[in-house]
């Protein structure tokens, strides 16, 4: 009995070690596998991302420009403004825009682009980035002058301009872009910023 029982043993020893090897082969052969597919899914993830032409380049960078002077005004109406209205209205845009800024920002990033136009401002066409004629600094200068009513209604009314001005740009983006993020965010900009328009103009005509 005792040959036969070595022998025994010795077969379902070689049984063990055959399912240990073929599931030690089984997880290796896994890892890898599964490695790839999140490299392959991070790559389709990126190169998503990454999807944009000059058209949203160009949006991203003029906007948060655009956007960065309508908080500037907004913020001056904290200070200047007499209507309460008005100091809410300007708070409202400036809690909105910001958070815009920083998502335009993050982008140009994502897409490897500068957060600025190349050159700077030079060579750009302007006239969605002034308010009657005038440039952010001359608007800033004459707004700082004012206080109560007089600021109230020269805000309002510059405001409504930068806003226009606004909805030109995200028009130019939706009819152009390639981004779903930004021809998104564009359509977000005519919609909340068209209302915005219809407010301040009633409440223009109200002061």
């Amino acid at each position: 009995m005792e040959p036969y029982m070595n022998t025994k043993t010795r077969i379902v020893a070689l049984a063990a070690s055959l399912a240990l090897a073929t599931t030690l082969a089984a997880c290796g052969d896994t890892a890898p596998e599964s490695e790839s597919a999140s490299t392959t899914q991070e790559t389709a993830e990126n190169s998503a991302v990454a999807a944009h032409n000059d058209a949203d380049t160009e949006f991203a960078q003029m906007m948060i420009i655009h956007h960065e002077g309508a908080v500037e005004m907004a913020d001056l109406a904290a200070t200047n403004a007499g209507n309460q209205e008005v100091k809410d209205l300007a708070a409202d845009i400036s809690s909105a825009q910001g958070p815009e800024i920083d998502t335009m920002t993050s982008w140009l990033d994502a897409w490897g682009e500068s957060a600025s136009p190349d050159g700077g401002m030079e060579g750009m066409d302007h006239g969605d980035m002034q308010m009657e004629g005038m440039d952010q600094e001359a608007v800033m200068t004459e707004l700082s002058a004012l206080t109560g009513t007089e600021f109230d209604r020269r805000f309002l009314e510059l405001m409504i301009d930068h806003h226009e001005g606004a909805v030109g740009m995200a028009q130019e983006e939706l009819d152009a872009g390639e981004n779903a993020d930004a021809l998104a965010l564009a359509q977000t900009i005519i919609d909340a910023q068209t209302t915005e328009i219809a407010t301040m103009q009633g409440m223009l005509d109200s002061l």
